[in-house]
């Protein structure tokens, strides 16, 4: 069994941290699960162009607002807590938070823990 705390978490090279967002990774390939788990802030006013070309993401909000934007057909999507979307398409999407919005995110496959997005807006695949 594995236990970790957010706080821990948080306090460690588990935290990745750009100009829009912060994830706190507490779940990794490493662990050897299938999925990694993550507790991501995007942070108020702020717009972050994503492509995840090479993952599936379910994302659930647990605090805040915002709206996540699908490119390929513009269809805006609001965001507030008890909502949950899933990008099973690879979806490229723009998250944008008029409030901070606390997330729980789960990938596939997992990530290994220092990622951050590449120019086209995805993490990319480690074997």
């Amino acid at each position: 069994m594995i236990v970790r705390t957010l706080a821990e978490c948080l306090n460690s090279e588990r935290t990745v941290k750009t100009e829009t967002w912060q994830s706190v990774r507490m779940q990794l390939k490493d662990d050897n699960c299938g999925y990694s788990f993550h507790i991501t802030t995007i942070f108020a006013g702020t717009e972050t162009p994503i492509h995840y070309k090479n993952h599936l993401e379910s994302v659930y909000c647990i605090r805040g607002k915002g709206e996540v934007e699908t490119v390929e057909d513009g269809k805006v999507y609001p965001i507030e807590p008890g909502t949950l979307y899933i990008l099973d398409k690879h979806d490229k999407h723009l998250l944008r938070a008029s409030e901070e919005l606390e997330l729980a995110c789960v990938f596939n496959p997992p990530i290994t823990g220092r990622e951050v997005h590449g120019p086209d807006g995805a993490y990319p695949l480690v074997d």
